[in-house]
């Protein structure tokens, strides 16, 4: 039987973006321009941004700018067609083996972005009969990857270690493959895993450690090399990405050499998409330079003193690391991030609300990230100007 008929999509979307406006959940891109992540032009005004993951101020950087036109020169623009069709280019095998090194892994697989990457690793690796336990509060592309997977997704109460066994005590038994899944530094709340009691945790119960730290690679651990190396945790598959501190795009799989093979044949966000295009690698690579080079440790100092500069002059009660450049001003209605947002920005500070569904309901925030192109007059005139929106 034949439903009712569609009057109009048209008409039914506008009615759907009249709800997400009554709700102040409407969302729009902001015109911007402008060479600089942390001083960009929006909408014609000049701001200072505080919302930006260019964690080290990587995405002007000369060096980056000056290695992709070389490589457009010597490779071309677009890579074609997929590496399996079209072929590996110099620039991505360059990228792969040194951030093989970076890490000390012995295979790295590039993606076009960290979104496809957590798809792919997730959807090829997992499927059937197969248990995926998942951090609450991991990114939308681990969500989505869990449900796309077919295996079945359970989760787990944040950062909680006996929600997390409980499940495993239920579930695992059952289950042909298992896999735990985490953020290290975690986007929205700026807030750390527990890698290592993880990682026993997953042994303890044979599951695959998978990790995402996307937004510790380049800032947090040991010369940048993210926070599993900090913790002394190796996991069965590190998920980084390229365009946060790195200030290129682009993701990565990291892990054994067995590994890598099998996601170059099994992973469909691999095989069926262009590659990233070289000067994007070429440009990723010159910023690996710099991240374990003397400048990418000065980068990281002038980062931590700007963000406990910000921190020593806000009575916040955040959780997020001391040390995380993720520092989330938790408003609860949407409605009061979204005025927020507005105040700060007539007073010339770019911080955008974030509202739900990409955090729970009830926790609209700000989520203020720091830069290390910050100027530290910068982030006194900011503390200012955020004071005011701090819950008390």
């Amino acid at each position: 039987m034949v439903g009712p008929v569609l009057p109009s999509l048209d008409a039914d979307l506008r009615a759907d973006l009249v709800s997400l406006e009554a709700q102040d959940r409407i969302r729009s891109c902001p015109a911007a321009s402008g060479l600089s992540r942390t001083a960009p032009t929006i909408d014609a005004q000049p701001l200072l941004s505080f919302c930006s993951n260019d964690y080290l101020g990587l995405s002007g950087h000369p060096a980056l700018a000056s290695a992709a036109a070389a490589a457009i020169a010597r490779s071309g623009l677009g890579a074609g067609a997929s590496r399996l069709i079209a072929g590996d280019l110099p620039e991505h095998r360059e990228l792969e083996a040194a951030l093989s090194t970076f890490l000390d892994v012995e295979a790295v697989l590039l993606f076009p972005s960290g979104y496809q990457t957590n798809l792919g690793v997730l959807c090829a690796l997992a499927g059937p009969g197969d248990l995926i336990l998942c951090d609450h509060a991991n990114h939308a592309s681990i969500i989505d990857a869990c449900r796309l997977s077919r295996a079945r997704p359970t989760f787990y109460r944040h950062l909680d270690l006996s929600s997390a066994e409980k499940r495993l005590l239920a579930l695992a038994p059952n289950a042909r493959r298992r896999f735990l899944v985490t953020e290290s530094l975690f986007g929205m709340d700026g807030d750390v895993a527990p890698l290592a009691e993880l990682k026993a945790l997953a042994r303890k119960h044979g599951a695959a450690l998978v990790v995402d730290e996307a937004h510790a690679l380049g800032v947090l651990g040991p010369g940048g090399r993210g926070l599993c190396h900090e913790a002394g945790v190796t996991p069965d598959v590190l998920i980084g990405t390229l365009g946060k501190a790195f200030g290129a795009a682009g993701g990565f799989a990291a892990g054994s050499a067995t590994l890598r093979k099998y996601l170059l044949n099994r992973s469909r966000s691999f095989i069926f998409t262009t590659a990233p295009p070289p000067s994007v690698a070429a440009a990723a690579l010159a910023a690996l330079q710099i991240i374990r080079g003397d400048e990418g440790q000065a980068r990281r100092e002038a980062l931590a003193d700007r963000v406990l500069q910000l921190r020593s002059r806000l009575p916040s009660k955040s959780s997020a690391l001391p040390c995380s450049p993720i520092l989330p001003i938790i408003l609860g209605p949407d409605r009061a991030a979204v005025a927020a947002s507005r105040a700060l920005r007539a007073n010339g500070f770019f911080v955008q609300p974030i509202r739900p569904p990409t955090v729970p309901e009830g926790t609209a925030r700000l989520r203020v990230t720091l830069s290390a192109s910050h100027r530290p007059e910068d982030v006194d005139s900011f503390a200012q100007a955020l004071a005011p929106f701090i819950p008390q």
